[in-house]
Formats: structure tokens, sequence, C-alpha cells
């Protein structure tokens, strides 16, 4: 096992350019076929929940999902556009064998994905995705029911409620959000209905922007990738917080009422520091990835909690968080996973856990959501041709001169990208002078070692 075997899945599900290979109505339909086929255990009816966002090339791929699980001898149950987190939570509730979401998240309108969520609402495993993968690059002939045994589609209208009902239930009974004004942008994406009604109808104020959707214009100079229009919007109409949501809703930026963009790490300082004065957070401790700031750490170990990082992907973070027994995690990006209400990431249940505080606390957004002061942060991507310039001893003597630079005092994370012939390059300290410095010549030297491999390799 491991990530050189497989080709299709990749940290979040399939992701690719529409119409294209794998993210094509052909490579849909054998998954649903492969997967309908792994998933057919036993003598019971067997099921599978399909969401979507809000892109055109979704009315292409739902039907080529269907038509292949249909054709394992699975039932379909449609939902049509609802968050991926809602889709993890269907999964359970109707006791299916599988939840599929189409969508690529933060991505523009013309990728696509797919992501497959177990009976129990986790994203499968390594393991998982490739016996699929392997079942799609065999014959698949095995797979396909025989005409008496073929499934059926079925549309469930009630969904949408279900979730709001669900995402509802995660804010204290007897707390509202009357008197508050939000604005909360759904980035043209799968919350656009689902988001101003919770907030609504939990007694707030809702100014809804990126709530028409036409299939184009998802994540389109909107939502929690481009906050700048939100932060406007927030000063204009005197709100008092902005909540900016990705395509598929499982991340989440906010806004202060000054118009300060807020990320993750500073939505686990708050939500960590509450829970563990209710003695509520689990473990004393809190998931989050490498990227994550050196000043939530501190902010932390401050109060007697400790961070545990994690390779980046929402993932990892969820597999940890399970491994270790905590209930509260998340990505810099704004993925924030409250197992305590949920299997994933989830933008709405989240931003309900921050308003909760602002209502008990009876303070403003900028007073309670500037936990920390976070440290000057600088990411280089280096480029490179194919191999890997970080074999290079150069290389490893910079990092390691780096790190003796730096000390206590900041850090050096060095990684090549999941997806494309890239290395990351980030470095944190107190003094942002020597970011600068220090990630520049880290840069320098692996740029080197990219351009010179065979000339390392001789000496």
């Amino acid at each position: 096992m491991g990530d050189g075997t497989r080709r299709l899945f990749g940290t979040d599900g399939i992701r690719g350019v529409a119409n294209r290979a794998p993210m094509d109505a052909a490579t849909a339909l054998r998954l649903g076929q492969a997967a309908g086929r792994y998933f057919n255990r036993g003598q019971h009816r067997h099921r599978v929940v399909i969401g979507k966002d809000t892109r055109l090339s979704g009315y292409m791929l739902e039907p080529a999902l269907t038509a292949g699980f249909v054709g394992a001898g699975m039932d379909v149950v449609l939902v049509g556009p609802l968050p991926t987190p809602a889709i993890a939570l269907l999964a359970r509730s109707l006791r299916a064998d599988l939840g599929v979401m189409i969508s690529a998240s933060h991505n523009p309108f013309h990728d696509n994905g797919i992501k497959l969520f177990g009976p129990d609402g986790l994203k499968l495993s390594d393991a998982q995705e490739e016996a699929i993968e392997a079942l799609m690059a065999g014959d698949l002939a095995s797979a396909l029911a025989a005409p008496g045994k073929l499934g059926r589609a079925s549309r469930l209208e009630d969904a949408p409620g279900r979730y709001i009902e669900a995402v509802k239930a995660s804010f204290p009974r007897g707390r509202s959000l009357e008197g508050l004004r939000i604005v909360v942008d759904c980035a043209n994406g799968a919350a656009y209905k689902v988001a101003p009604t919770v907030l609504w109808e939990l007694g707030a104020e809702v100014v809804s922007v990126g709530v028409a959707p036409d299939g184009f214009n998802i994540n389109d100079a909107c939502g929690s990738t481009a906050p700048g229009a939100l932060a406007t919007l927030v000063r204009e109409r005197r709100a008092d917080l902005g909540i900016a949501l990705d395509g598929d809703a499982d991340r989440l930026v906010l806004v202060d009422e000054t118009g300060a963009v807020v990320d993750g790490d500073q939505i686990l300082a708050l939500i960590a520091s509450s829970w563990a004065s209710q003695g509520r957070l689990r473990g004393g401790e809190v998931v989050a990835t490498v990227m994550s700031n050196l000043g939530l750490e501190r902010f932390l170990q401050g109060r007697g909690l400790k961070l545990h990082r994690t390779k980046v992907g929402d993932r990892y973070v969820g597999e940890a968080m399970r491994e270790r027994g905590c209930n509260l995690g998340g990505e810099q990006s704004g993925h924030v996973i409250l197992s305590d209400y949920g299997t994933t990431g989830d933008g709405l249940v989240a931003a309900l856990q921050v308003l909760s505080v602002l209502v008990e606390e009876g303070k403003s957004a900028s007073e309670m959501l500037r936990r920390f002061e976070p440290l000057p942060q600088k990411l280089v991507n280096v480029r490179h041709a194919g191999g890997n310039p970080l074999a290079d001893p150069r290389v490893a003597d910079a990092i390691a001169a780096a790190e003796m630079e730096l000390g206590a005092r900041g850090r050096v994370l060095i990684r090549p990208s999941g997806t494309e012939p890239l290395i990351r390059v980030m470095v944190e300290a107190e003094e942002e002078g020597l970011v600068e410095s220090l990630t520049e010549r880290l840069a320098g030297v692996i740029r080197a070692a990219a351009a010179a491999p065979a000339k390392v390799a001789a000496e």
C-alpha cells in the first residue's frame, strides 16, 4: 500500500478538469460499478447516497455514477446540492453502504471531484480506495447485476431539512442569535440554501451573498478563498460577523466586524479555550497540520493544552483525532472537524460554535477572535522538473543550518506537493526579516539542486 500505487485517488478523493479523464462520465460510470461491487456485501438491499455542489459538470457526473451503482445492484438516493458534511451525515442516518459527494471543494467551476464516505460517515481509507481502483482497472463484468437485481434511483425530498435540523442541534439549547446581524457568503456553492436558513431559524438577521449559483460562478471571487468582498459588506452593513464557506461548505473563514479576516487557526484557538474551560475538550489536545501557526501551539501550551500535528489534509487530521481520542481538530485553511457533531469538516457547525461563544461572552468578534498573535510565516513554491531535490545533501545541510539559526524562535517546514512537481518551503519565526532571508536562502538551494541533480550525484 502507499501513495505510489494510487493513481486516481488523491488526499481528498478523485479530482480533475470536468469532462476530461478522470473526471469524465466514463470514469464515473466505472467508479459506480467498482464501488458498487466493493460495497455489495450480504443479502440486504444496498444503498448509496449521492450529493453534489452547484457545478455545471454535476449534471454529467451524477447520472453516470447513478447508472454505475444501479447496474451494480445498488439503490441510489439522490439529494441534490448539499454540503459535503450533509452527505456524510445522511450516509449514516439512512444506514447506507456508501455516501458520494460530487465536488471540487474550493476549486473553480471547471474542475470537479468525487469523494466517497463509508457507512460510518468517514472518508475511505487508502486501502479501500486502492481496492476500488484495482476493480476499476480490471474486468467489471462480474460487478454487473442480473436484470432482476438492478437497483433503483429515487430522490430524497427532505434531505436539506434533515441536515438543517442536525446543524441546529449543535447550537446550545436555549441560546439564540437574536440581535446579531450576520453576513453569510455561500460561494454560490452547496450551502446556498441551507446556511442562510440555519442562521435565520436561530434568530439572526441574515444578509446572504453567493446564493445565486448558475453552474459557473462557484468560488468565483467569493467564498472562503476570496473573502475581500465579504469583508467590505460586513463593514458596510455594520454586521457583527461575516461567515465565508467554500464550494462544498466543509471549510470556514470568518470576518470580524472591523473587516479583519480570521483563519482556521484562530477559530481552533477560540473553540479549544472555550471547550477546555467547560471540560469538553477531550484529551486536553487539539489536532492540526504542520501548516498551523506556531502562535496557535504557544497559545494552547499557555493554557496547559497540547497541539498534535499531522500531514496536510483533513483526512489525516480526522484519523489522528480518532486515534488520539480528540474531539477538535482542523486546518489553517478553515477545515474544522468537531467530532461531537460530525465525522468531517463542517463550516456551518464550526461557525455556530464560534457564535455560541460570542453570545455567551457578550463580546464583539474582534475581541474574541484574536486569541493569539500569529508569528510571521512565509511560503514559497519551488517548481522542479522531476526527481527529488530534497535528497541533495546541500539541501539537508541548508535545512540543518536554518533550524540551528532559528532554535526555539521558529521552525522550518519543507515538503513536496502531493499533486504537482513543487517543493513547498515554509519558514516561521518571530522576526519578519529572518523569515524572508531564510525562505529565500532555502528556496535558492533547492532551485540549485533541482537545476543540477546529475552534478550533485557525481559529487
